[in-house]
């Protein structure tokens, strides 16, 4: 007896595999690493530990601001530079010890207090400074609201909002040059329009493919058993 050769049966999945692999992932868009880090990471070796190294960049930013020592001039830039040399080294780590889901609220808040130390020493308007942490905090909150609902962003997102680590070497150089209210101005619209308008296309998408699904599903259960037996023996007549 002659019988066909079996495909060899595809090996399912290890379950602890894949919720590591779905940590890592969500804990690496949390980050909202940028072209920078991407371009580096690979050259980076296994990396610094992530929360050690995060929480270093936030104390020392912490500290200079304590101090007094971000000041007009070029120390505005060096605030900025200590938390990427500090933090980028991390990205390449698969951020699944116990404490690494600290790392992205540890980044967001060494960002944001950078920003906030930066900017006044800078004298820029208060009221862009807010807009720009809202839009970047508006963009991690729809980052992680995304992925809990297994929806991933693009990857073009992360690069086209140019990741932490370009945002502050960009802001803190503007600073530094004393142009930093016109930086600040241009990266706060940049960013607002970027984010919303790819925002709302999504999730825009994403609702008329689920209310598409819904018809198709309510139109299959209101159909008749004739018409679903002569709508599946026109398919194969066709076929």
């Amino acid at each position: 007896m002659i019988t066909q050769p079996q495909a060899p049966a595809t090996p399912a999945p290890d379950p602890d595999e894949e919720r590591r692999r779905i940590q890592t992932a969500r804990l690496l868009a949390y980050r909202d690493d940028g072209p920078l880090v991407h371009a580096l990471s690979g050259r980076l070796g296994k990396g610094l530990p992530p929360v050690p190294a995060t929480l270093a960049a936030l104390v020392a930013v912490i500290v200079l601001g304590v101090a007094g020592l971000i000041e007009p001039g070029p120390m505005l830039f060096v605030a900025p530079l200590i938390v990427v040399v500090l933090v980028l080294p991390t990205a390449p780590r698969d951020h699944l010890g116990r404490l690494d889901w600290l790392t992205p609220p540890l980044l967001r808040a060494a960002e944001f207090i950078t920003l906030i130390l930066v900017g006044l020493a800078a004298d820029a308007p208060k009221w862009l400074l807010f807009v720009l942490l809202y839009v970047v905090g508006y963009h991690t909150y729809d980052t992680v609201y995304r992925t809990r609902q297994s929806i991933w962003p693009p990857a073009w997102v992360f690069y086209a909002g140019l990741g932490w680590e370009l945002r502050l070497l960009v802001l803190g150089a503007g600073a530094a040059l004393g142009i930093f209210p016109w930086v600040l101005g241009v990266l706060t619209a940049y960013l607002l329009v970027l984010f919303a308008v790819e925002s709302v296309t999504s999730w825009v998408r994403l609702d008329k493919a689920s209310a598409q699904a819904g018809a198709d599903a309510e139109q299959d259960l209101e159909a008749s058993p004739e018409e679903v037996q002569e709508a599946a023996t026109g398919e194969a007549d066709k076929g």
